[in-house]
């Protein structure tokens, strides 16, 4: 059986997935981040936060939680909640990545020549959070990504990491690795050929894909095609495909993207989680959310009545993948 029948199989008919980047630290670049944790950030209070927010994706099924080593305390937040909950290992599917260390020392903003986390794609890092992770989640963790892999980082190129992640596969966890960036597609596309030892490393990808930028398609179809479990993160564009989008610039998208939500009985974040949802060769798509009411609107999207025409009526709000990304790293901390 391949990773992405194991991962399915395990996963049911759950598709929407939940990720922890927004929960797990006082800053983050969500549009009305602060407002989502009420500018509260005591650790008790945005581990009992996080808490409630979870036991609201368990409750409406979500079944996939997605965390990373950067994410300020996410995989310490989920794993606590995992213990108090009492959900065992067979009840539920549990990722994270390696690559970023945080540095923000739970600040919600850090000064100009710091930065939130440290991105390095080394050896000794691997070990290091392969070790931090494992002792968060034992036996629970089913899937570790490199973070953010790009060509530029040399990870799939780096020899001892690969071989190191093949050792990891083949005691039972599966590999992957996350995308970002304007050239997702290339980095895929180099991800798809390595093998170790004559066997593929990698059972799943992570990577961007939305109505504003959905310059991987074809690489998300390909890996699919190949067995890898695709998991779709950003799909409402960390908040840029929300009401929560006041931009003057985005105004004509707006009332684009409102008028196809209403057309199908829906919200715009929804509307924009159904599309992802929808893609073939899409497996899980993850929620974001910080919120329980943002939950709730989120999973709406599993019973919107798609139409594939939307995708053409939308298609006037389509970004270049260098325009996304380069509006995504002026996004604020907040």
């Amino acid at each position: 059986m391949s990773s992405k029948q194991c991962l399915n199989a395990k996963l049911g008919v759950a598709k929407v997935g939940f990720g922890m980047a927004a929960l797990g630290r006082p800053g983050y670049i969500t549009l009305g981040h602060a407002d989502d944790l009420n500018q509260t950030y005591a650790v008790e209070s945005m581990q009992a936060h996080a808490h409630t927010v979870l036991d609201a994706a368990w409750a409406g099924g979500v079944r996939y939680f997605d965390a990373a080593r950067s994410y300020g305390k996410a995989e310490t937040f989920l794993g606590s909640w995992l213990t108090t909950r009492e959900i065992a290992a067979d009840q539920i599917v549990v990722g994270s990545k390696w690559g970023y260390t945080y540095t923000a020392n739970w600040r919600v903003t850090v000064d100009a020549e710091k930065s939130h986390e440290v991105k390095e794609h080394s050896l000794p890092v691997l070990e290091r959070q392969w070790s931090e992770s494992g002792a968060i989640f034992g036996e629970q963790l089913d899937l570790y990504q490199i973070h953010s892999a790009t060509l530029e980082s040399g990870v799939l190129d780096n020899t001892a990491v690969l071989e190191r992640l093949a050792q990891i596969r083949d005691v039972g966890t599966v590999v992957g690795l996350s995308v970002s960036g304007a050239q997702q597609g290339k980095t895929i596309e180099r991800a798809l050929e390595i093998e170790i030892d004559g066997t593929p490393l990698f059972g799943a990808l992570q990577a961007t894909w939305n109505l504003l930028e959905q310059s991987a398609t074809h690489s998300l179809q390909a890996a699919s095609d190949q067995g890898l479990f695709v998991i779709v993160k950003e799909a409402v564009a960390n908040g840029r495909l929300t009401e929560r989008n006041a931009a003057r610039t985005f105004g004509v998208q707006m009332d684009l993207l409102r008028g196809s939500a209403r057309d199908l009985d829906t919200t715009v974040d929804a509307l924009a989680i159904a599309a992802a949802i929808q893609q073939p060769w899409s497996d899980v798509v993850l929620s974001g959310a910080a919120r329980v009411a943002h939950v709730a609107s989120n999973l709406a999207a599993l019973g919107v009545a798609w139409d594939g025409s939307i995708l053409r009526e939308l298609a006037p709000i389509r970004e270049t993948a260098e325009g996304y990304w380069a509006m995504r790293s002026a996004l604020a901390w907040n």
